[in-house]
């Protein structure tokens, strides 16, 4: 399945902004240039992976990885310029088909245009490939296809008081390379090629300090570019969601955000089944003492699948991860998720988990160690797609 653009709009930010406390004597100072402040850094390493392609049999293999990142921030009175990108590339020394690169960009605007009305803006550019393992992907192929999506949202947000509402509206585009397979043959990616509209109505109330009940409902449609895909159904849809939920901020120790709601997605196809699901989504981080914190995010989302029969993919997700400082300069990080993959018209249910360890060894503020086990595992109701893997990682990262 592909990475989903979010076309709905967060929360609206503080008007004000807080000052930036320097607490962390490794966090990265970044260079100052004008009115912003940069970010740069890049983590470079390797190691090995027991089961690559995510498939039975496993095929294990050595790899190396290399992400560079940069955050900026503007530094204004008032108004805000944020933008992050970060990127990837993945090498294996066994299974050069499973090489990937990955990007995701983001630039995001907000002009204070009064003391109660300001609007927002923001574009991304998403560059990256099926994951391994992933039923999408063809049989025989030399190179992973890499998609493209690009899109924008604006929005504009008014406060009365306590109350606030925000209205946003974006559109984004997929489209993907064609595939290239080992006997030198290559076909083409056309029918997986779609664009998509969104908008979405958010409003909220402040009913205490830290404590904001909203309510938000947003819709979308997705066309494809051809009337029919290789197995001959159109796959143009709508959908529509409605959650309710509320951000809370207690003594600055328990932060978050939590709703629950139901999306419903129409196909005008009727080879593909319509359907409707419960939403959870929220992320809720306890900042336990000045050495720990515990983090816990919820997730659900429906993404487009090239599955005969298959008319999307309802995946619901929740992730848990605790961090402990033994020193402020040694970070040991703890993390498992859980992921329910259910195709929508078939019976097929995945049933994916993830557990990994941890531990950053900060050096100065520009050079850090990382070291990393993760093990990965797959059970499904269709005989063949259960895995296992297990993944070590060796790195450094270098910031500014």
């Amino acid at each position: 399945m592909t990475s989903e653009a979010v076309l709905v709009a967060p929360a609206p930010p503080p008007l004000h902004r807080r000052a930036w406390a320097e607490d962390d004597p490794f966090a990265p100072l970044g260079i100052q240039l004008g009115s912003f402040i940069l970010r740069p850094a890049i983590e470079v390493g390797g190691g090995y992976d027991t089961n690559a392609p995510r498939g039975s049999p496993a095929v294990p293999s050595s790899y190396g990885a290399v992400a560079p990142e940069l955050l900026i921030n503007s530094n204004w009175a008032s108004h805000e310029l944020t933008a992050s990108l970060r990127g990837s590339y993945v090498a294996y020394e066994r299974t050069p088909d499973l090489d990937r690169p990955n990007f995701e960009g983001k630039v995001n605007g907000r002009v204070d245009v009064t003391g109660t009305t300001s609007l927002g803006l923001g574009t991304f550019v998403i560059v990256g490939t099926d994951n391994p393992g992933s039923p999408n992907i063809q049989a025989g192929l030399s190179r992973l296809p890499i998609y493209t999506t690009i899109g924008g949202i604006a929005g504009i947000t008014q406060r009365f008081n306590r109350l606030d509402i925000t209205a946003t509206a974006g559109v984004d585009r997929t489209v993907y390379d064609e595939s290239h397979f080992t006997d030198g043959s290559t076909a083409s990616n056309a029918d997986r090629d779609y664009i998509r509209y969104g908008g979405a109505l958010r409003t909220g109330y402040e009913v205490a300090p830290g404590a904001k009940p909203f309510v938000e409902v947003a819709a979308d449609t997705r066309s494809y570019d051809l009337p029919v895909d290789v197995s001959g159904v159109n796959r143009d849809s709508e959908g529509l969601s409605a959650k309710a939920g509320t951000t809370f901020e207690y003594s600055q120790k328990l932060t978050g955000e939590f709703s629950i709601g139901y999306l419903t997605r129409h196909y005008r196809d009727p080879a593909l089944q319509s359907f409707g699901a419960f939403l959870l989504d929220g992320a809720l981080t306890w900042t336990a003492s000045a050495l720990t914190a515990f983090k816990l995010v919820a997730t659900t989302t429906a993404a487009e699948s090239t599955v005969p029969g298959v008319s999307s993919v309802l995946t619901r997700g929740l992730a848990a991860q605790v961090n402990h400082a033994f020193r402020r300069w040694l970070i040991a990080t703890g993390t498992f998720a859980f992921w329910l993959d259910d195709y929508e018209g078939s019976p097929r249910v995945d049933k994916r988990y993830a557990a990994s360890a941890l531990l950053t060894y900060k050096a100065t503020r520009e050079f850090w160690f990382k070291a990393e086990y993760r093990h990965e595992w797959r059970t499904s109701n269709f005989p063949g797609n259960d895995y296992t893997a297990d993944v070590v990682l060796l790195g450094v990262r270098l910031q500014r």
